[in-house]
């Protein structure tokens, strides 16, 4: 039974928590950090595996492999004065906390890893991006929903970069809702309808034959809705503002805010080619 500890449990740890704790086969013994008393009060309460900690150089001794959840900016705290023997992993889920600062963090020879896991490893639905391979973290990754080792750092940042754009697709969604009940929809009817809707899209997204361009373009018909609400809104300039963004996010990820050298012109037209599907 493998024995994995987690430093920090918030959003990101109470998923893995529950992903792990909640699957097939044989579980494996999960030590939390004691900081956020309430969240991990309730994980160890509900699952037998989980034990607390008293702090989180215990969490480090008592477990095979670790991963560290804390929010970027509690790196410090979280990690100061920690040993870390050099054959024991290290995961690293820290959004711009790169290989080279932990590893000055910790001072130790361990193998390091990082990786991007989302929400979703609480249903072991998410493929986790993770660099560089590890035979024990790639595994542990691969029974949460899959994983996808990539081949450098700076490749591991542009996925990262990708997750900042989660919470801007909820508020769109958010705002589909909005101006429906501004033009007289009960809000409670509009919620589901717009969450039906978009329901469907995720399972459609499901289907790795056709491509994104392909999807989009099934699902227009020349001079239909579709068609005219994407044209009219998802223009050049909206998608230069989103690419701009990106960039940015990108350039503080890598610690060098401002360098937009790789930016380039989006194509919004080429996203949909073909006809067929609905309006």
């Amino acid at each position: 039974m493998q024995r994995i500890g987690i430093i920090g449990v918030g959003e990101i740890g109470r998923a893995l928590v529950q992903g792990l704790c909640e699957g097939d086969g044989t579980l494996p013994e999960v030590f939390l950090s004691p900081r956020g008393a309430g969240a991990v009060a309730e994980l160890s309460e509900r699952f037998d595996s989980v034990r607390v900690c008293a702090d989180n150089q215990q969490v480090v001794d008592r477990s095979d492999l670790v991963i560290v959840a804390v929010r970027r900016q509690d790196r410090h705290e979280a990690l100061a004065g920690l040993r870390v023997d050099a054959g024991k992993p290290v995961v690293d889920v820290m959004a711009g906390v790169g290989l080279d600062e932990l590893r000055r963090l910790l001072a130790t020879d361990a193998p390091l890893v990082r990786a991007i896991p989302l929400p979703a490893v609480r249903e072991r639905r998410a493929v986790t991006v993770t660099y560089p391979s590890h035979p024990a973290v790639d595994p542990l990754f691969e029974r949460l929903g899959g994983v996808l080792p990539v081949a450098d750092e700076a490749a591991f940042d542009v996925f990262s970069a990708l997750t900042g754009t989660l919470t801007a697709h909820y508020a769109y969604l958010a705002r589909l809702t909005s101006w429906a009940v501004g033009n007289g929809v009960a809000p409670e009817d509009a919620d589901r309808y717009v969450r039906g809707l978009f329901q469907g899209v995720g399972r459609a997204l499901g289907d790795g034959t056709r491509s994104l361009h392909r999807l989009a373009a099934d699902h227009e018909t020349p001079n239909g809705n579709n068609e005219r609400v994407r044209a009219t809104w998802f223009t050049p300039a909206n998608s230069e503002a989103l690419g701009a963004a990106l960039d940015d996010l990108l350039a503080d990820l890598r610690g060098h805010r401002g360098d937009r050298g790789h930016r380039r012109t989006w194509d919004t037209d080429a996203a949909v080619t073909g006809s067929g599907g609905s309006s």
